[in-house]
């Protein structure tokens, strides 16, 4: 699934609110340390990680986003 941006980056908490991942920021703590969450192939923990146009972010059993422009 496309994620589209229109700014030059999403953070990854913004990333998993807009994809309904998330319900609220809060939770996105509790996500990140429950589920695995790669970003280009790399585990990643940060909520406020910069997404650019071509990052992918997977969740193991739930998906892959691209982030667009």
């Amino acid at each position: 699934m496309d994620i589209q941006i229109t700014t030059e980056y999403i953070t990854l908490q913004q990333l998993l609110k807009q994809a309904d991942v998330i319900q609220s920021g809060g939770m996105v703590k509790w996500y990140l340390a429950e589920h695995v969450v790669l970003v280009n192939d790399e585990p990643e923990q940060r909520r406020g990680r910069k997404l650019y146009e071509g990052d992918t972010v997977t969740l193991p059993g739930t998906g892959s986003f691209v982030v667009t422009r």
